[in-house]
Formats: C-alpha cells, structure tokens, sequence
C-alpha cells in the first residue's frame, strides 16, 4: 500500500494499446478517406469508433489518479469501440464479398508477426498506400484483435491493482485514519 493520497497517473503513450490504438485510428482515417463515399454515416461511424478506442485510453489513464473506477470503465468503452469498429471492417469485407482472413492462414500469420512487432502508427502507414483495401481492412481486424488482448491485460491489471490499493475514498478514509492516531 502506497501513503500517498493521489497515486501518479500513466503515460498513456507507453502504453502498447495506445500505440496500436493510434496506429488503427490512422489506418480507418486513411481507409475511409480513399475507401468510403464522403457522407457516409459509416465512414463517420467508423473514424468516430478508431478515434474512441484511442481517445478513451488517454482519458482513462488521465482519470486514474483520482478515480480507478473512471479509468476502468473508460478503458472498458475503449474495448468496445474498437469491437464496434471490428464490426464494420468486417461488414465492409462481406458486404464486398472479400475474404477476411481465416485464423490459420499464411496472411494472417504473417500479420500477426508484423503486429507483435510493431506498434507505431509511422510503420503501418508506410505500407497501407501500397495495399488493396481489403488488405488493409484484414490489416486492421488483426491490429483490433490484437489490441482487444492488450485491452483484456489492461483490465485485469487494472482490477488487480484496485484490489491492492483500493480507490481514493479508501485512501483518503485510511490517511485520515492514520493521520488522527498519529495525533492521539
């Protein structure tokens, strides 16, 4: 247990789920851009969906030293925006009849080498001009997917944690606590 009342926040930018986070929010940015009619509500559903998935981490690891609560729950919508975006790649596939990759395939495999090797957002964009769309749509459902495990991680690490050290109610009750018997 920690004897301080607000414990340091994250740096969200260390953080492997932001950067990859980043990296698929610029990849759909790119993708609706040069895939997608200007006006579809789909394009704007899916840039919104990669921009929560990113923006919730920031806001969550920015909340954590006051409340673990709020950063749980924030890093939980970032789980699920990015299901929500997964979904729409997805749909973007089958409703063009393109293949999505099969779990066992050699495309998959090979992106997820590709994933677990790099995380910033300037590695992927490097290749995503180069590729078909429905390479970068299976690009990116294997980035969410991969992001989504680092997701769960980050949840459980974060539950752990409140189990240790509590929230700042408990903090703030225990301090005061200790404060007042120092006292007597």
């Amino acid at each position: 247990m920690t004897n301080n009342l607000l414990l340091p926040g994250r740096n969200y930018r260390t953080l492997l789920c932001y950067q990859k986070a980043e990296a698929i929010y610029d990849i759909t940015f790119y993708f609706c851009k040069h895939y997608l009619q200007r006006g579809d509500r789909t394009c704007d559903q899916m840039v919104q969906a990669a921009r929560s998935g990113k923006q919730n981490i920031v806001e969550g690891c920015a909340a954590s030293p006051t409340s673990k609560e709020m950063e749980i729950k924030l890093i939980n919508v970032a789980k699920a925006s990015l299901h929500e975006l997964l979904i729409d790649y997805e749909d973007y596939l089958r409703t063009r009849q393109h293949r999505q990759w099969e779990d066992h395939s050699v495309e998959i495999k090979k992106m997820r080498e590709l994933g677990r090797a790099h995380n910033d957002s300037a590695f992927y964009m490097s290749l995503i001009p180069t590729r078909p769309p429905e390479t970068i749509a299976n690009i990116t459902i294997c980035l969410i997917k991969q992001t989504d495990y680092l997701l769960a991680k980050f949840l459980d690490k974060l539950s752990q944690d409140f189990l240790q050290e509590g929230g700042l109610r408990e903090r703030m009750t225990r301090m005061r606590s200790e404060e007042r018997r120092k006292r007597n």
